[in-house]
């Protein structure tokens, strides 16, 4: 399951290929309520095919007419706004005052898609750099600070995995959980070195290592862009990963288990490693949203949707079970 960066852009390559005219648009800034944040792009074909959103609708609309006008992948990019006044903004779907401000590049043999998109597909992160008076593109390595920049000759993009997530345990709902988090654009790397686990586990675009969690977890350096999850149920491998998590700068440290096997845990980790009341106040557990969810597929959309409210600050209040709802009245949740 591939992140929506590659999707495009992998999109674009095709296209290309196939002899037609594509110009990629990309947010730079939005002021007001805007749908989408900048970076976000869509790339629209001569014939008014469409990947990406940049909108959810009403701007492509737009960009689809000029390109089946053959105006729109022409020249060298431009940078174009919309919503600017209320009229405008009440015709693109905007909120009155709200401003939407878009390069648009023609996609060339200057644009290197075919180098950018190998990168993308190893898992790598590039750094783009495309300058706006001649269309030619740039592509360094990534920097640790990411974020997107246009300046008066240059536009500036961050393209591949801008977070990590570390996975302890090869087990059936890691499968689930790193497919989920390759589309939400993570690296992911998992670690077993149970050979029972580890042995025919693949999913595209996760990395298995198989050294001890301790280890591993030192050896990738948890920073702000990192979280750790715990999975396998087996003290002597997790609590070993929590240990070196916690002690990190990793944004967000879980692991799988109940209310009663985390009070436990986090007995053993303050009584055998010395953990701080600090320390351990940052292990979320049982990890994920409290959302009813079941299977291993659900418990992966409740970890994932907790790793994202973290991302943003939000702290997510407990649940409240609504009466009447169809997994109630069939017994589904307890």
């Amino acid at each position: 399951m591939d992140n929506i960066d590659l999707n495009i852009w992998r999109q674009v390559a095709l296209w290309s290929a196939a002899g037609h005219r594509v110009v990629l648009g990309t947010i730079t800034r939005t002021w007001g309520s805007a749908p989408r944040p900048p970076g976000s792009a869509v790339a629209i074909r001569d014939d008014g095919l469409v990947a990406g959103s940049v909108s959810g609708g009403c701007i492509e609309d737009d960009l689809v007419d000029k390109a089946r006008e053959g105006v729109l992948a022409e020249g060298v990019p431009k940078v174009v706004r919309y919503g600017i006044d209320a009229d405008a903004a009440h015709r693109f779907g905007l909120p009155c005052g709200g401003l939407i401000e878009l390069v648009l590049e023609p996609v060339l043999p200057r644009t290197r898609v075919d180098e950018l998109l190998d990168r993308l597909a190893r898992g790598e992160r590039a750094r783009r750099v495309l300058t706006l008076a001649s269309g030619e593109v740039e592509l360094q390595p990534a920097t640790e600070t990411d974020e997107l920049e246009l300046t008066d000759t240059t536009l500036t993009t961050h393209h591949g995995p801008h977070w990590r997530l570390i996975l302890i345990g090869a087990g059936q709902m890691t499968q689930y959980l790193a497919q989920m988090a390759t589309a939400l654009g993570y690296q992911v790397i998992v670690n077993d070195p149970r050979e029972e686990y580890a042995e025919g586990f693949e999913v595209p675009g996760a990395t298995l290592l198989r050294t001890m969690p301790d280890d591993t977890v030192t050896a990738l350096k948890p920073d702000g862009h990192t979280a750790v999850i715990a999975l396998t149920h087996d003290p002597k491998l997790d609590d070993l990963a929590l240990m070196e998590a916690l002690a990190s700068d990793a944004f967000y440290v879980g692991a799988i288990g109940s209310r009663v096997n985390q009070a436990k845990r986090k007995e053993r980790l303050a009584e055998h490693f010395g953990m701080t009341p600090e320390q351990l106040a940052r292990l979320h557990g049982p990890v994920g949203l409290k959302n009813g969810a079941r299977t291993p597929p659900e418990i992966a959309v409740s970890i994932l949707a907790e790793l994202t409210a973290v991302r943003y600050g939000y702290r997510i209040p407990e649940p409240v079970v609504v009466k009447g709802a169809a997994a109630v009245e069939a017994g589904c949740v307890s």
